[in-house]
């Protein structure tokens, strides 16, 4: 906490309806921060994760702000406003562990055709394949995958992960480098997609991934609905390549009422409530209150955005 000798660190809080939401602004100012507009801060906080003009008009009258608190892990909607003079944090890891909970859930429900079941009307056949010693593939290696393992720690699974660096990871038995996801996805019975959207990433999954696939596996998207291109999986589910997919996340999003994913037996599709608003506040207060702090103390802060790499 700053003293009475210590000049104050004053800290925005926009767009201006987010201080009306009780659990950030105590966590700005229990660290040790003032509330300010954005002309006198030195940070911004900014809570809309959809109004990157909006952040781009804030900035520019706030000359003094050197860093820039987002609130999503994708930064997608903001790569045009990062700009090198400011050091900018994202959400990353904020919401891990509820979005890892629903990852698991969709893969779990797909495999053990809770979906098919769900939708009948009688007592209908057996079906569904174990995820216990099963085989996984992870796409992404940041925090929804560890929670995704710490989850799964017990299950006896066979574990591949797909991410750029090509460190080892507790409870992975092989971490394979972004050329070599096809290798990953064949023999997978479940394959989870939790990795930043960048133009790398577009388009990741297409027919040709789709094919390499079992026809028992299931694909489970937690991420940004582009990294499947979408009528390439709608062919691969109307065909039964695949067993099916739990998505998360959709292009287009929201999903229009008429299509066709909606009518696929062998498709769970969740609103994009990885994290609800009501699990999420908490859960960035937490990280705002903690960066606010090492802010404030000139410590490392948590989540940086790599502005080469764009996440």
């Amino acid at each position: 906490m700053a003293d009475s000798e210590t000049p104050a660190t004053h800290v925005a809080l926009q767009p201006s309806t987010a201080a009306s939401v009780p659990a950030i602004t105590t966590a700005i100012t229990d660290a040790g921060a003032r509330l300010s507009e954005p002309g006198d801060a030195d940070a911004l906080v900014w809570v809309d994760p959809y109004d990157p003009d909006g952040l781009r008009r804030t900035l520019a009258d706030a000359p003094g702000v050197r860093w820039v608190q987002l609130p999503f892990a994708g930064i997608e909607n903001f790569v045009d406003v990062l700009d090198p003079e400011r050091f900018w944090t994202c959400g990353k890891g904020v919401y891990a562990d509820p979005v890892a909970e629903l990852a698991l859930g969709l893969g779990v429900a797909g495999l053990r055709g809770i979906g098919h079941y769900a939708r009948q009307d009688h007592w209908s056949e057996q079906r569904g394949v174990n995820l216990l010693g099963g085989r996984i593939t992870l796409v992404g290696g940041g925090g929804i995958t560890e929670s995704f393992l710490r989850l799964i720690r017990g299950w006896d699974c066979r574990v591949t992960v797909v991410r750029r660096q090509s460190a080892a990871m507790d409870g992975v038995d092989r971490v394979l480098g972004p050329d070599r996801l096809h290798e990953s996805l064949d023999g997978a019975d479940l394959v989870v997609l939790a990795l930043a959207l960048t133009p790398e990433t577009d388009g990741l999954i297409g027919a040709a991934e789709l094919e390499i696939m079992s026809s028992h596996s299931w694909i489970v998207n937690v991420a940004r609905g582009r990294h499947i291109v979408t009528d390439d999986l709608v062919a691969a589910l109307e065909s039964g390549s695949i067993g099916g997919a739990g998505l998360d996340v959709t292009e287009p999003e929201p999903l229009p009422a008429d299509h066709a994913l909606w009518h696929l037996p062998n498709c769970i599709i969740t609103p994009h409530v990885g994290n609800t608003r009501e699990m999420a506040v908490p859960l960035l207060a937490r990280r705002v209150g903690e960066n606010v702090r090492r802010f404030i103390a000139g410590e490392e802060l948590i989540g940086p955005i790599d502005l080469e790499a764009g996440y």
